[in-house]
């Protein structure tokens, strides 16, 4: 399954949408709150296998579908 439909899944099970369009901005649209946003960071390290530093912990990063595909992408250096 792409990095995409992996973190789409997430989101539909968490947050019972499957109309989320992957430039949504999560935080402004304020469908999360921190204990969320926690959740997500875990997901994210477990489904793909890597720890996330502090600088990459800030909400640009996490802020959308194609916004946390691109953290995936870089922490995992793949090229488009």
């Amino acid at each position: 399954m792409e990095t995409k439909a992996k973190i789409r899944q997430f989101f539909e099970r968490s947050l019972q949408r499957t109309d989320l369009p992957d430039d949504e901005n999560i935080f402004a649209a304020g469908l999360v709150n921190s204990l969320f946003a926690m959740q997500l960071v875990l997901f994210v390290e477990s489904e793909f296998g890597f720890s996330t530093d502090n600088d990459d912990l800030v909400i640009d990063n996490f802020s959308s579908i194609n916004a946390i595909a691109s953290l995936v992408d870089r922490k995992l250096g793949v090229t488009a």
